[in-house]
C-alpha cells in the first residue's frame, strides 16, 4: 500500500461472524490497521428502504461489541476503530468516541450543509439539489461558493461544540469520554451510566476463558476462523 493505512468497513450482522474475522487475524498474525463499525441506520437515499434501518447492528451496539471483542483478545490496542452511522451533532460524537471509537466519519450533517433535502434519489443520476449528480444541468443547482462556505461553517461549529462538551465534562481532549460520561433512562424514574449499559470489557478476557454476562464468551466458543457458520450449527 506504499505505507497507507488499510483495513476494511462493515456492519455487524451476527456477532459471531465478527468474531471468527478476529479468531483469523489471531492466528494468521495478518491485522488490519484500522476497522470502520457502521450501524444499520440508513446514511444514503440509495439505500433500499427494507434495508435501511433494519440490516445490520445499530452503530451503538456494533461498535461497543467490535471494541470489546479486540479487547477481549488483546488486539485493541493495535487496530484503530472508527465509526460510521448517522452521526451530525457533537454530541453524536462525543457518545460515539466514548463507547469506544477512535474516530467518527460523518456524511449526514455535511450532505445538509451542501444543500442536501433528503429526495433519496441519489443513485438515479437525478438528484434535485444538484449534490448526487454527474448532469451538467442539475449541477446548477449547487453553488460552490455559496455552499463551501456553509461546509466549512458547521466543520467549524460542530469541532467548537465538541471541545466546549469537552471543557464541560472536565476534560481536556474529546479521546478522554469514556462511558460514565453517558447518562442514559432506563425507565421513568431510574437512570444509569453509559458503563452500567456499555462497560469496556477486561483486556484478554476472551483468551482467559473468563465467564461474562454479556454473551461474549458464548459466542466465541462457537466462532472459527475457517467459516462463518457457527460451530454447533445455530447462528
Amino acid at each position: 500500500s506504499g505505507g497507507k493505512p488499510v483495513g476494511f468497513k462493515l456492519c455487524i450482522g451476527h456477532r459471531r461472524e465478527f468474531m471468527c474475522i478476529v479468531r483469523a487475524m489471531l492466528e494468521t498474525e495478518i491485522l488490519p490497521d484500522f476497522i470502520v463499525i457502521d450501524g444499520t441506520e440508513g446514511g444514503t437515499g440509495a439505500a433500499p428502504m427494507e434495508f435501511a434501518n433494519h440490516m445490520g447492528m445499530p452503530l451503538v451496539e456494533g461498535l461497543t461489541f467490535a471494541h470489546n471483542t479486540l479487547r477481549g483478545v488483546g488486539l485493541r490496542d493495535k487496530i484503530k476503530i472508527g465509526a460510521s452511522g448517522k452521526l451530525i451533532h457533537a454530541f453524536d460524537i462525543a457518545r460515539t468516541l466514548a463507547l469506544g471509537a477512535d474516530w467518527c466519519n460523518s456524511a449526514r450533517g455535511f450532505m445538509f450543509a451542501v444543500g442536501c433535502i433528503q429526495a433519496q434519489a441519489c443513485h438515479t443520476n437525478h438528484c434535485p439539489a444538484g449534490v448526487a449528480t454527474q448532469d451538467p444541468s442539475r449541477q446548477k443547482a449547487l453553488n460552490v461558493t455559496d455552499k463551501a462556505q456553509r461546509v466549512a461553517n458547521f466543520h467549524r461549529n460542530t469541532l467548537k461544540a465538541l471541545g466546549d462538551m469537552a471543557g464541560a465534562a472536565g476534560l481536556t481532549h474529546p479521546e478522554q469520554f469514556s462511558p460514565h460520561h453517558l447518562m442514559m433512562r432506563v425507565n421513568d424514574r431510574d437512570m444509569v451510566t453509559g458503563h452500567d449499559v456499555y462497560p469496556y470489557m477486561p483486556e484478554g478476557f476472551l483468551l482467559r476463558d473468563e465467564d461474562d454476562k454479556f454473551g461474549y464468551l458464548k459466542r466465541w466458543r462457537r466462532s472459527s476462523s475457517e467459516s462463518f457458520y457457527a460451530l454447533d450449527g445455530g447462528i
